[in-house]
């Protein structure tokens, strides 16, 4: 069923004349009695009645009338939002990004873009990177801010590198040294990210490479929770340096290559991204710079 042989029967239902119709469409007659013909065929159903002044829609007309009429409307709207949507200069972008990037990174970089892009709609959604992965898999995401470069069909633009600390509370017995091990905290209780969360990986494997397994006291998803948690005396943490310090915390920096993170912009590489979305990413491929900069 075509949508314009919908909004042509309604053209006639309120015209009531083939011909005059017809003229008003500018199209033949027989084109317009073969597009009511090709309607009827595949409904199993007449529509009109022949009257002396042209056609009557009959009560089944009435029927197949009222709902074209519901379906070429939410058709017209569907093509309404999708011009809104893509439109590259005033079009929607959805962005989806690591809690730990929501003080920092996220702001710094739409600050930028809404600059460079002040009509164009940003739709923000706050996640741990699995739910990042499967929303650009899905599609719920067009672009991710994210610490772990997929495999697979997925493009990657890093956007900073972070140092990595332990952090401590303002009364811990180290609080005065500069730079310690993880085996210097052996008796303190962890606090970090919960099991599948790839933050909790990364702490993981600090631990592993100085040969220590904290004891985990508290888990939260949330890395300015954690720092919360350390401040009132509830653990330690390992955190991105901009976060210590929020709450009067102790930054310690680390004796190991592995106490940093790379973030980065990903996204999906095996279809063409939605023309509001290209535009985003591109503007941060020219102008982005790893202090958080833009180029002018």
């Amino acid at each position: 069923m075509l949508i314009r042989d919908l909004e042509w029967l309604l053209t006639l239902a309120e015209h009531g004349h083939v011909t005059d119709t017809a003229a008003i469409l500018g199209v033949s007659q027989p084109t317009l009695s073969r597009s009511l013909t090709r309607l009827e065929d595949e409904l199993g159903a007449r529509l009109f009645e022949r009257v002396p002044a042209g056609v009557q829609l009959n009560p089944t007309g009435d029927l197949v009338v009222a709902a074209a009429r519901d379906i070429v409307d939410r058709h017209a709207q569907l093509r309404s939002d999708l011009d809104t949507r893509l439109d590259p200069e005033a079009g929607v972008v959805r962005l989806a990004f690591l809690d730990s990037m929501a003080t920092s990174l996220v702001p710094q970089m739409l600050r930028a873009f809404h600059a460079h892009a002040p009509r164009t709609k940003v739709l923000l959604a706050q996640e741990p990177h699995h739910d990042i992965m499967r929303d650009l898999t899905t599609g719920e995401a067009e672009l991710g801010v994210t610490t772990i470069q997929p495999a697979g069909p997925f493009g990657w633009l890093t956007l900073q590198h972070e140092r990595l600390v332990a952090v401590v509370p303002p009364t811990h017995r180290l609080r005065d040294r500069k730079r310690i091990t993880l085996r210097d905290l052996a008796g303190d209780e962890l606090i970090t990210t919960p099991v599948g969360f790839g933050y909790r990986a990364v702490v993981q494997q600090l631990m592993a490479e100085d040969g220590v397994a904290l004891r985990i006291s508290f888990e939260s998803a949330d890395l300015a929770t954690i720092e919360g948690l350390v401040a009132a005396g509830l653990g330690v943490a390992i955190l991105p340096e901009q976060l210590a310090g929020v709450n009067g915390t102790i930054s310690l920096a680390l004796r190991s290559p592995l106490a940093r993170r790379t973030v980065g912009l990903t996204w999906r590489t095996d279809h063409a991204q939605a023309p509001p979305a290209e535009r985003m990413l591109s503007f941060l491929r020219d102008t982005w710079k790893l202090d958080g900069s833009v180029v002018p």
